[in-house]
């Protein structure tokens, strides 16, 4: 490669500058799952806040269709 094409292809990063756009990569990306997780911990907390109510199913008829039959 002569001067011209060096010149043009930009600078050469050092192995040091890449490790350390590498490690800044890494935390954003830990920065962001983090935040995801106390978003879905919220959504836990407010789920956990909600009655369990039974579904009704084929086997066990709800009171409506009862009401129906009769």
């Amino acid at each position: 490669m002569d001067d011209s094409e060096q010149k043009s292809a930009g600078p050469i990063e050092p192995a040091s500058d890449l490790s350390e756009v590498a490690t800044h990569s890494a935390v954003s990306n830990l920065l962001d799952v983090a935040a995801q997780l106390a978003g879905l911990a919220e959504d836990l907390k407010a789920l956990s806040l909600r009655p369990i109510e039974p579904r009704p199913t084929l086997a066990e008829p709800d009171a409506e269709s009862m009401r129906s039959l009769r």
